[in-house]
């Protein structure tokens, strides 16, 4: 099934046809909505009025409705059971964990406001919290069976960023702000395994991903580089640069091109704006001979958060590879082997990466631009593809169905269902969105 909202109104499909299963109608706008882990209810967070509203697609006449009062809201989600809410008061003065089956209620104090402050294991056994008391930083481990305290440790962090369990649910990694460089990794029993600086006196960690496998850590940084960390000894075993210049011949660069107009098609292409992204012109990927020089963005030295540094990465599911952008380098997505320690493939878009995902099942890349095309690599190559439909229906973001079958594109009012069928290549739907999930 597919959710997706347009102001208070919540729409329920089906994933291939689109076909309207379930309407429901929330007493406000709607600005966050959620599935359960066995996608039995879905959660509606209609922020501005502190309100969560859940709905069942057994049992469409039953709902529930919490409200947080005076208290406020700005954030919600689902534990992994699928049967508790958590949400996060204004000012981040508490999260209250509601029960759906015993109406329960459980207040933890002191969480965080930062970029990543709670996170499950994958198991659904533990939770992580990170807090801020006393002008110091903690991290609290609770059981979500009945979400008493296993742990509470204080962390060696100036301003703790974010945490974020390896999928084994074994380690803990910590991270500082850009401000300092350091990532500690702790145990479940909050023993310090391991803690590591690449640098000082220099902005830091902008990014972090776990390996499906948890067998390595990659963190990605403001000089422009990724450094892997083992999980044997917890020390780097390589660092991969991006640098603006590419002349390795084991390197595929792949370039994106404008398709050339058939013959007898009109000479003068319409106009459009030059820092735009593509929009009606078709266009496909061209290998470039070395060296390759890489389009480089200059970032502005007297504004705060400078686009620089490796602003996104992430393993595939299999383990094999790793896909990274540099935020000043912003046309390129670098494709890393894993197995090898080398890098494997570079791909140059005409257009800024707005971004990327790998597939759940199989190594297969899907990344977008703010055009009307979406662009898949897979060690077989790559190809980019023309969004039908009429109008410019601009993709600013995607993600794949569970099954890695098909894709849901989303432009600013509207999505796209892009089914992949290797037979007959790709099929699309499309609807109204004013959020999906």
């Amino acid at each position: 099934k597919q959710a997706s909202c347009i102001q208070y109104r919540l729409v329920v499909r089906d994933a291939n046809t689109l076909q309207i299963l379930q309407l429901y109608t929330c007493l406000d706008q709607i600005q966050h909505l959620e599935w359960s882990a066995d996608s039995l209810f879905i959660l509606c967070a209609l922020y501005k009025r502190g309100l969560v509203q859940v709905w069942s697609l057994e049992q469409p006449e039953w709902h529930c409705k919490i409200d947080e009062g005076s208290a406020g809201l700005v954030a919600s989600c689902w534990s992994p059971d699928g049967r508790h809410i958590l949400n996060t008061t204004e000012f981040h003065l508490r999260i209250t964990v509601w029960s759906l089956c015993t109406k329960s209620v459980s207040y933890i104090k002191y969480p965080k406001a930062c970029q990543q402050g709670i996170t499950f294991t994958r198991d659904g056994r533990y939770l992580a919290l990170a807090e801020r008391r006393d002008c110091r930083d903690y991290v609290s481990i609770f059981v979500c069976s009945d979400w008493q305290l296993l742990r509470h440790f204080d962390t060696d962090t100036q301003d703790l960023a974010g945490i974020e369990w390896a999928p084994n649910g074994c380690v803990l990694a910590v991270w500082d702000s850009c401000l300092e460089y350091k990532v500690l990794l702790y145990s479940l029993d909050g023993r310090l395994l391991s803690a590591f600086c690449a640098y000082e006196w220099s902005l830091g960690i902008k990014s972090v991903a776990w390996s499906p496998s948890s067998q390595f850590l990659a963190i990605g940084s403001y000089d422009g580089k990724v450094r892997i960390l083992n999980h044997v000894t917890w020390k780097m075993i390589t660092e991969f640069g991006h640098p603006a210049t590419v002349n390795n011949p084991k390197i595929v660069v792949y370039k994106e091109a404008e398709k050339s107009p058939p013959l007898g098609h009109l000479a003068c292409p319409p106009p459009r704006v030059a820092a735009g992204p593509l929009t009606s012109s078709e266009s496909k990927y061209e290998i470039a001979s070395m060296p390759v020089s890489l389009q480089t963005l200059k970032p502005a030295a007297d504004r705060a958060n400078p686009r620089i540094g490796i602003g996104a990465l992430a393993f595939s599911p299999d383990n094999y590879f790793l896909a990274t952008r540099n935020d000043s380098v912003p046309n390129a997505v670098w494709i890393w082997d894993i197995r090898k320690l080398r890098p494997l493939a570079v791909l140059e878009q005409l257009c800024t990466v707005r971004a990327f995902q790998w597939g759940p099942q199989q190594p297969r890349l899907a990344i977008c631009t703010g055009g009307s095309k979406v662009y898949l690599w897979s060690p077989a190559g790559c190809v980019s593809v023309q969004v039908p439909g009429e109008g410019d229906f601009q993709v600013l973001s995607l993600c794949w169905h569970p099954s890695g079958d098909s894709l849901a594109l989303l432009s600013k009012d509207h999505f796209c269902l892009c089914f992949l069928e290797m037979e007959e290549g790709m099929r699309m739907a499309f609807g109204q969105r004013g959020d999906c999930t």
